[in-house]
């Protein structure tokens, strides 16, 4: 019987629960829980999210899990592997012991979802559970000090708070939960293993002979020019990835510590879920799907995405900011995959729709935040509801919006909505051409260019020289200002006249430059000192997205700043204490100096994707990107417009390959971009040093010419390799091929 259907058997074992430490077989619905006991506390504990947890390396199909337990005093370092989709191993290494080891029970719990009862092999000491046809078995390189039986976890936890480590009467060899008991006097290093078979036998002979020579996974890492960028993504994405028992479907959660806390069983915020359908997108396509589905299925009669959909709640009266046509279409520039765009397009179009339908009450062609007649949502109809729609709940860029309840709108016009409303626009009509839907390509490039200049010309403070909200009667510009004033950039809205006026602003210490970059409010705003959430910190998404802005607008340099500055930050959280942070403060770079900051929260991975774009992006701006810095690295594998690839440095030339094939090298410095590798064509866009480069081809190919910026040059030593002289611009080689059979 098979209970879970949608998840590939090689991610079946994972960490699926809402008890992070918990590995489960989600087919058969077969758990494994470590639970601890401490007598000098008299308490038990299924590790559940918080403090007592310290979350380490995740593979996100499971073949790798690490992380470090706390009860007590006591510290644990736990881990599970596994190369094999039916087969995990796993143990626990005591690091620290907050009082006699004997007095310390470490408990393998294991139990099945559905109550079938599992049973104690007594000749060869496994536990096994019977599923249907399948068995699984759990076998352990050490005997159990005992085994008792439970009805479920917390009845487990009961009778060691009632009982103490002492009783024998919980001794069973069948029972709904059985419970391989250890202490770590004895078992300061435990082992174990499950299998899956269709038969007893040959699950316990897995499980042993899994035993004797765990696995060793391979990783995706990234090392040299700032190392652990992509490992920290993988790692924040593997562990927020879940499964929700709610609606029956895996995503990746906006934090796995507000899933049942917070949100009752799930939450999808819209706008962190697709941030997360890009992320999962570097390493595993099917994942991407996942998440993106989710975010779709909050798609309303109405038309909008809901902004936020619960176990306890719907926000359907409101949306959030409309970047799912920016993200699926990088998703489908680092991919390839169409089906997505096919998936989302109606959906994303409608969406758009409802923004100028809802959201711009005197037709100015510039849209305001609010909250619509529908639903029962917290908060509907009310001022906080309307700026909910920003997710900047409490920045102070709203304290001079007045809520209108007849139109339902913000008197503000605000700069990244409508922003963010003409990229999606731009984005919508790249994607209707890709789908064959050229008059609706035309008619959401018109939209894009209206709503441009409706920014340029409507809301540019000219005093101030940047861009900021403003009063819809009486046209005066709000006073705070945040980084929503750079958000132009992305969607090209600034004239090439203001672009470095307006840059200004962002290296001005008394508005947003400084050491830690970039704050949520302007640093000279009374408001920033508030330090709470959009009131003076700084977010990811906002790094991430003034980033793109810069690109877009050729300004590499300080785009290389900002992702170094963001690297930093987020370093000064991860790398000693593995947090990645909902925010940070401002003036000291800290996590979590107040309480409202949650410790790991997905789209602060957005930071350390700018490190791992530094080397390698997928982008509208430059295409397919690869940057030489001249230093040692090692980036990979990781997803491209090739498939899943590896960068290698070793400090004279840098070389990507494909499944174990050189497709591209180069000893250029600089951001190669444009690259484009079709069966007959080759293309890069190169920076202006001197060097080498070279396009690995088939051995059946044959090479028909190249040309640098439209003059022929010859191949060196007959195979598809350039010297390529100084040049004080940028200049594009192209090769043509006649393919081999």
């Amino acid at each position: 019987m098979i209970k879970h259907t949608t998840i590939p058997i090689e991610r079946a074992w994972n960490t699926w629960s809402s008890r992070p430490a918990e590995m489960v077989f989600l087919p058969l619905g077969v758990r494994l829980a470590p639970v601890a006991y401490a007598a000098s506390t008299g308490k038990a504990t299924v590790f559940p999210p918080g403090a007592g947890l310290t979350f380490g390396r995740h593979g996100l199909d499971g073949s790798l899990v690490e992380l470090e337990l706390t009860h007590a005093g006591t510290r644990l370092a736990w881990s599970y592997t596994k190369s094999d989709p039916f087969i995990v191993t796993g143990g626990w290494r005591a690091l620290a012991l907050g009082e006699w080891g004997l007095r310390f029970w470490l408990n393998l719990a294991f139990f099945a979802e559905d109550g079938t009862p599992a049973s104690l092999e007594p000749e060869s000491g496994a536990v096994l559970l019977k599923i249907g046809h399948r068995w699984v078995a759990l076998v352990t390189s050490e005997k159990p000090v005992q085994v008792t039986g439970h009805e479920d976890i917390e009845g487990l936890c009961a009778d060691f708070v009632a009982k103490g480590y002492f009783h024998l009467g919980s001794r069973s060899t069948t029972a709904r939960l059985l419970a391989c008991r250890f202490n770590l006097e004895m078992m300061r290093e435990g082992h174990f293993a499950l299998a899956v078979a269709d038969a007893a036998g040959l699950a316990i002979e897995r499980a042993k002979a899994a035993l004797v020579s765990p696995p060793v996974p391979d990783l995706p890492i990234q090392e040299g020019m700032e190392p652990g960028a992509l490992d920290a993504i993988r790692d924040v994405m593997a562990w927020n990835s879940v499964y929700d028992p709610i609606n029956h479907r895996p995503y990746t959660a906006i934090s796995r510590n507000w899933d049942l806390g917070k949100f009752g069983g799930f939450g999808v915020w819209l706008t962190d879920q697709l941030y997360n359908a890009l992320l999962t997108g570097f390493f595993d396509q099917e994942m991407a799907r996942e998440n993106l589905a989710a975010a779709l299925a909050s798609r309303t009669p109405e038309g909008n995405f809901a902004c936020l959909l619960t176990a306890n709640d719907a926000w359907v009266d409101r949306t959030q900011l409309p970047l799912a046509s920016f993200l699926i279409w990088l998703l489908h520039l680092r991919t390839g995959n169409r089906a997505i765009l096919e998936q989302a397009y109606a959906t994303l179009a409608a969406n758009h729709l409802w923004w100028w339908a809802n959201r711009d009450p005197d037709g100015r062609g510039l849209v305001s935040y609010g909250t619509s007649d529908v639903g029962e949502g917290l908060y509907k109809g009310t001022h906080f509801g309307a700026r909910n729609e920003s997710s900047m709940d409490n920045s102070p860029v709203h304290d001079e919006a007045r809520f209108d309840p007849r139109t339902g709108t913000l008197s503000t016009l605000d700069v990244g909505i409508n922003s963010i409303l003409a990229l999606d626009a731009e984005m919508l009509a790249k994607i209707a051409r890709a789908l064959g839907k050229d008059d609706e390509a035309e008619r959401f490039d018109a939209l894009n260019a209206r709503t441009r200049h409706a920014i340029e010309t409507q809301l540019w403070d000219e005093a101030r020289g940047l861009f900021a909200n403003r009063q819809r009667d009486d046209g005066s510009f709000v006073r705070s200002l945040s980084p929503i004033s750079f958000y132009p950039l992305a969607c090209g809205a600034v004239a090439p006249d203001k672009v470095e006026r307006l840059l200004r602003a962002l290296d001005d210490p008394e508005l947003f430059a400084g050491p830690y970059a970039i704050p949520g409010t302007a640093r000279s705003d009374p408001a920033a000192r508030d330090n709470s959430y959009w009131r003076g910190r700084i977010w990811a998404p906002m790094n991430w997205l003034i980033w793109h802005g810069l690109r877009r607008y050729g300004q590499d340099g300080r785009a290389r700043d900002l992702s170094k500055a963001s690297m930093r930050l987020f370093r000064q959280s991860w790398d000693e204490r593995r947090l990645c942070p909902e925010n940070f403060n401002a003036e000291t770079g800290e996590a979590l100096d107040q309480p409202d900051t949650e410790g790991f929260y997905a789209w602060g991975a957005l930071l350390p994707a700018l490190g791992v774009a530094a080397i390698m992006d997928v982008n509208p701006w430059g295409g397919f990107e690869i940057t030489r810095s001249g230093q040692k690295l090692r980036l990979g594998p990781l997803q491209s417009p090739l498939g899943l690839i590896l960068i290698e440095d070793d400090g004279r030339t840098l070389r990507l390959w494909q499944g174990g094939r050189l497709r591209f090298w180069t000893t250029l410095l600089g951001r190669h971009a444009h690259l484009r590798f079709e069966p007959a064509f080759l293309n890069v866009e190169l920076p202006h040093g001197a060097g080498r480069v070279g396009f690995g081809i088939d051995a059946c190919a044959t090479l028909v010419s190249a040309s640098l910026e439209g003059n022929v040059i010859a191949a060196e030593g007959g195979d598809c390799s350039f010297t390529i002289t100084a040049c004080a611009s940028r200049r594009t080689l192209v090769v043509h091929l006649i393919p081999g059979d």
